[in-house]
């Protein structure tokens, strides 16, 4: 740091200094080692910064080391990204290596540490150019992004340029790729003046801040494999505080005046109502940053083209036979909208996710984001089919094209506003709504309370409302697509919760059953994921519902298409797990309702509850289902085979026959034999399931919810099974000889 005569120390330098090295040494070295003046250039850059020096001869040699560096950094984001990080570097290295990046560090902090009364200024041009520099040397130099993360000073100063326009987009940048490696989560608290700063951003940079902030929101990854599992996680919550510094930056957002409102505008505006593409290029001055992703131009290009077909389709001939000069700002300008759109969504879908859901969902209905989308939906979201892409899960690093991860974004962000709350209803707009209550007039059955308190004046507008236009483009998608996967949970979402015959006759009646059964049936769909969705969707579509187990058999009206059914449950049944669930809940309601003439008709003749009528067939599922998973091997994805178990346990001791069941898994273990083995893994499978969910009230609510078993009843039955006693007829102990009794080893311990 600068003291208060001339002398300048730097805080850390490397080994190679080439401040005090005789020039005439490193003009002889330099030719050998073929160092480009790097070196000269940064003594020169030393030599220049002093406090009284003249500036504009420090800015001359920062862009003299930039143009040495740019090309380098061209190389990296425009080359295959494998053969990018096996080249190497050398400007930048040596860049580096003699103390570069440390210098331009102090250079740019120099305002906030200098001890004279007149703070030195710097010009924007050269704020500009040293950020890039650092940009440069963070994408193609290993360590230096890490290490200028480790700073936290340099990190929260970052923000603090962000209150200049002019050095917003390189500041961005810069921000995003060091909290991309950042060890601990930056605390959003800590950033002077945050709220203010936030605040003072236009729309553009608010857009362009929700790719930091998605960053500092998101729960980091725990990993892979064993890291994913439950028994992994229930741990980790034990070691990390809580709330976690996450969840500590979504509430800090949150208190944001006018945040939220914000990103609705942001997520609902029109593209007509964005800023022009032009401007938006003039501030790509470093417009490699740009192709930091090669797909965004390549979408821009074949956008071009292909509005300029829909536009000869549409007889708009003046527009179809311009040159694609002239076409593609418009494209530029959608692609660009939608890259805002991706970011804002993801921030406001993570939000959703969080603690703080309840007041999230408030303002995300007081400022008619739904509405907004709906308005949305054929112009921009969904305008045209996109090609199909390999599916990628929550957290993971995706490479899709800007117009894929809208639609992504755009249907886990439904998913999440939908799921086990009454908003999901501002998904339909007042006619449907009105059709709701008809349907429970019709069938002589209360409205629910969500539905009668739905605030009309916050549902969607026009002809159809979202959730309508969401079923249309599912069917048209090819049955492989995996958009069908993140549409069919968007539908389910929808569902989830207290079932609701009114929801379930909304959907039925506009195919939604055949739709889905054709998909797991006829189309010859391979997709594992798209079916597990499928499998989910259909359960909550026909729990209790027994028109809908009548439609099954309408569509299901052979041996071949029931076996062809049967076998795609039968191949995974962690896949297919909820739908069983859900016809061994509907059987033991039906068989309850005999007095019913209608449901006596479709109980004798529909080949889906007569096959799981037969004990057999009942038994050999929860032996499957026990036998597929283990307490090290469970994780969000199968433990509902857990509890799709259980479920099955819990009708057969309502009924009397839990020891008729438990003794049938010992005498299936004897067959297979392996005595002992199933029986030992429930019982520890049935201590996790304590452990796990007794501390969790939404775990708890959503299974009372979509069983309508009482909580209690679930916790009486595991606490039954897991009875010492061994005289005991309905403990697991009492069914397993004491030679093979392995009870007491403990998996869950830290």
């Amino acid at each position: 740091m600068w003291g208060h005569g001339c002398h300048f120390v730097p805080l850390s330098l490397p080994m190679m200094f080439p401040f005090q090295i005789p020039r005439a040494l490193l003009q002889e070295r330099d030719k050998r080692a073929r160092w480009h003046g790097i070196p000269i250039l940064l003594q020169k850059l030393y030599e220049s910064s002093h406090p009284n020096s003249d500036l504009s001869q420090t800015h001359g040699v920062v862009k003299e080391l930039a143009s040495l560096l740019s090309m380098e950094a061209m190389t990296f984001v425009t080359e295959d990204r494998k053969t990018a990080q096996e080249s190497t570097f050398p400007n930048t290295y040596t860049f580096d290596l003699f103390g570069g990046v440390d210098l331009l560090v102090e250079i740019l902090m120099r305002p906030t540490v200098s001890m004279q009364k007149k703070k030195p200024k710097l010009s924007d041009d050269l704020v500009k150019d040293c950020l890039s520099v650092l940009y440069n040397c963070c994408i193609c130099t290993e360590g230096v992004t890490k290490s200028l993360a480790s700073r936290n000073d340099f990190v929260l100063f970052l923000f603090t340029l962000m209150t200049n326009k002019k050095t917003f987009l390189q500041t961005a940048t810069l921000i995003e790729d060091i909290l991309g490696v950042r060890k601990e989560m930056i605390q959003l608290e800590e950033i002077p003046n945050l709220s203010s700063l936030v605040q003072s951003f236009d729309q553009q940079q608010l857009a362009n801040f929700c790719r930091i902030l998605s960053v500092t929101i998101s729960e980091p990854d725990l990993g892979h494999d064993d890291k994913h599992t439950l028994l992994a996680k229930n741990i980790q919550q034990k070691k990390n505080p809580i709330p976690s510094c996450a969840e500590l930056n979504q509430v800090t957002l949150l208190n944001i005046p006018g945040f939220i409102e914000r990103l609705c505008k942001l997520a609902t505006r029109k593209v007509s109502e964005a800023t022009g593409a032009s401007s938006f290029l003039q501030e790509l001055e470093d417009w490699y940053t740009w192709l930091d992703n090669a797909l965004v131009l390549d979408a821009l290009m074949q956008m071009a083209t292909e509005d300029a077909d829909h536009s000869k389709s549409s007889d708009e001939s003046t527009l179809a036979t311009s040159p694609l000069r002239h076409r593609l700002p418009q494209s530029m300008k959608i692609v660009h909208e939608i890259m805002y759109k991706v970011e804002v969504l993801y921030v406001l879908c993570v939000l959703l996710m969080g603690r703080q859901r309840s007041q999230v969902h408030k303002m995300l209905a007081e400022f008619r984001l739904i509405p907004g989308l709906n308005n949305l939906f054929d112009k921009l979201i969904w305008r045209r089919h996109t090609t199909s892409h390999i599916l990628h899960r929550e957290n993971q690093s995706c490479d899709c094209s800007p117009e894929i991860s809208f639609k992504i974004q755009f249907l886990r962000l439904l998913q999440s506003f939908s799921d086990h709350h009454e908003n999901k209803y501002l998904l339909l707009n007042n006619q449907e709504l009105n059709e709701l209550s008809a349907i429970c007039v019709k069938a002589s059955i209360p409205e629910v309370e969500a539905l009668a308190n739905t605030d009309r004046s916050l549902v969607c507008d026009g002809k159809k409302g979202l959730l309508t236009r969401l079923l249309t483009v599912m069917k048209k998608e090819p049955p492989d697509s995996s958009f069908r996967f993140w549409q069919a949970r968007a539908v389910e979402s929808f569902l989830r919760g207290a079932t609701s015959y009114a929801d379930q006759v909304f959907l039925l009646k506009r195919g939604l059953l055949e739709h889905i059964l054709f998909c797991i049936i006829d189309s010859g769909c391979k997709s594992r994921d798209v079916l597990q969705s499928y499998f989910d969707l259909l359960g909550e579509l026909m729990k209790f519902n027994i028109d809908a187990f009548k439609r099954f058999n309408r569509y299901v009206n052979t041996d071949e298409k029931f076996q062809i059914f049967l076998n795609q449950i039968n191949s995974s049944l962690v896949d297919s797990n909820m739908l069983v669930r859900c016809i061994v809940l509907s059987l033991d309601r039906f068989e309850s309702q005999t007095e019913d003439i209608k449901v006596v008709e479709v109980l004798s003749k529909c080949c889906l509850l007569s096959y799981m009528s037969h004990v057999e067939n009942r038994l050999s599922f929860l032996f499957r289902l026990i036998n597929i998973i283990n307490v090290q091997t469970l994780t969000q994805e199968n433990v509902s085979c857990l509890n799709t178990s259980l479920v099955v346990l819990m009708l057969a001791r309502r009924r009397g026959k839990l020891s008729f069941y438990l003794n049938a898994l010992r005498e299936k273990e004897y067959t297979e034999r392996y005595p002992g083995c199933l029986l030992n893994n429930f019982h520890h499978l049935l201590r996790f399931w304590q452990r796990h969910y007794l501390n969790k009230d939404k775990d708890s609510s959503c299974l009372e919810n979509s069983s309508c078993i009482s909580f209690n009843y679930w916790k009486e039955t595991v606490s039954v099974l897991l009875i010492k006693d061994r005289t005991s007829p309905c403990a697991i102990a009492s069914y397993i000889d004491e030679v093979y009794m392995d009870l007491d080893r403990d998996f869950l311990e830290d």
